[in-house]
């Protein structure tokens, strides 16, 4: 899922920390940038510290450039920050009635102990912003993106409010006390077992435990942002220095920042809100149709539900793509063609450096959308040829039981 990042370059290190750092630096509102308890550990090893979504955040460490610790994540291991996501507790014996009022979630047939990727919509069927949810016995541990998190509270506690005052049980518990540590490539389960003291292999992509780390309470989601295996570990605040120190203690594993981070999601073919995702943007036109439960699909119930079942039923007129690009890098807004037609814009583009070759993803008119449709998009004023790929660009490691 889930969070909010952007570009990378797989060229010389210094363009890909100045690109970075355009892509990450929020616009100046005069308020402190908020720090994660992980903040002085980072400045201590090297951490790179850039603005993003309100907070000081590592967009690479000083040991690895942005592009090398993307190979680095692809083949073995790394340690990503991401204690700046929002994340929720969601309790009361109508959790999961009030949650599917505002996702298209179906949570009702989701097992205890799996998470599932879900999207908040709008009245239109628009999406507010993209959430992990993990359901629990006794409640929904919920993260959202951090760019999105004051708009989140907001839409929530105002359906809330409407909810409880007629009569449902249902309330929200903001997590602040812990901080949220990823670790993630194909080496991650190994380091975590080797921590732990037993195999993991039995839990399962998307799936969540509550696991003691030597000596540290921990809750454990097989999740992540990169396309490859890893954890999303929820971790209290005064052991998360401790416990992040535990997993680079292993030589298979290095810290990573923002940037290496956009460029493993993008290879992946994962969204990032705000720019792949939006409140205009439904489900069905970004090409996640399948975060909608089927009993969803038919029985509704959500914000939006109608414009959502329209499109379900009659189609729409765009679809989120992936691109090959020759020449030039294509970046979020430049123009895509089709025999000389303007038909979309790309959202999100970079060099990818598992592939050497360039990768995008735009929104196209419907028709455009199959594998090997041959396109052209605008960058710097000159048409480059490009065509459709399957997403994702680089297949998964996902681990599977």
């Amino acid at each position: 899922m889930l969070s909010a990042l952007k570009l990378v370059r797989s060229l010389p290190a210094g363009c890909v920390a100045r690109s970075a750092q355009r892509a990450y630096s929020a616009a100046a509102t005069g308020e402190a940038l908020k720090k994660t308890v992980l903040h002085d550990y980072h400045v201590e090893n090297g951490g790179k510290m850039v603005p993003f979504a309100g907070w000081s955040m590592p967009v690479q460490y000083s040991n690895l450039s942005v592009g090398a610790s993307h190979h680095w994540t692809r083949n073995n291991a790394s340690v990503f920050d991401v204690s700046h996501m929002l994340a929720t507790r969601i309790t009361g014996k109508d959790r999961v009635k009030f949650f599917e009022s505002i996702t298209v979630a179906d949570i009702e047939n989701l097992p205890v102990g799996s998470s599932t990727l879900s999207v908040f919509t709008n009245e239109n069927g628009g999406i507010i912003d993209d959430t992990i949810i993990c359901k629990h016995e006794n409640s929904l541990y919920v993260v959202s993106n951090a760019g999105c998190a004051d708009k989140d509270l907001a839409h929530i506690r105002a359906h809330l409010k409407a909810f409880q005052n007629k009569g449902g049980d249902v309330d929200l518990k903001i997590i602040d006390d812990h901080s949220l540590v990823a670790i993630q490539g194909p080496k991650s389960a190994s380091v975590l077992e080797s921590l732990i003291g037993k195999s993991l292999q039995d839990l399962p992509f998307m799936d969540a435990r509550f696991i003691t780390i030597k000596g540290i309470d921990c809750h454990v989601a097989r999740s992540g942002y990169t396309g490859e295996d890893g954890f999303e570990i929820s971790v209290p605040n005064g052991d998360a220095v401790a416990l992040t120190k535990l997993l680079v203690a292993d030589p298979n594993v290095e810290l990573a920042g923002l940037g290496a981070r956009d460029s493993l999601r993008l290879e992946a073919g994962l969204c990032l809100y705000g720019h792949d995702l939006d409140e205009t943007i439904s489900p069905v036109e970004a090409g996640l149709t399948w975060t909608v439960g089927k009993r969803r699909r038919t029985e509704g119930g959500f914000l939006g539900a109608a414009t959502i079942q329209d499109h379900l039923k009659n189609g729409v007129t765009r679809r989120r793509i992936g691109l090959l690009v020759e020449g030039a890098p294509a970046r979020e807004g430049a123009q895509v063609y089709s025999n000389g037609e303007l038909v979309g814009k790309v959202t999100s583009g970079c060099p990818s450096p598992t592939l050497k070759k360039n990768v995008a993803m735009a929104y196209v008119k419907n028709g455009l959308h199959k594998s090997g449709t041959q396109l052209e998009v605008e960058v710097r004023g000159r048409k480059q040829k490009a065509v459709v790929a399957k997403m994702p660009f680089v297949p998964a490691g996902y681990h599977k039981v």
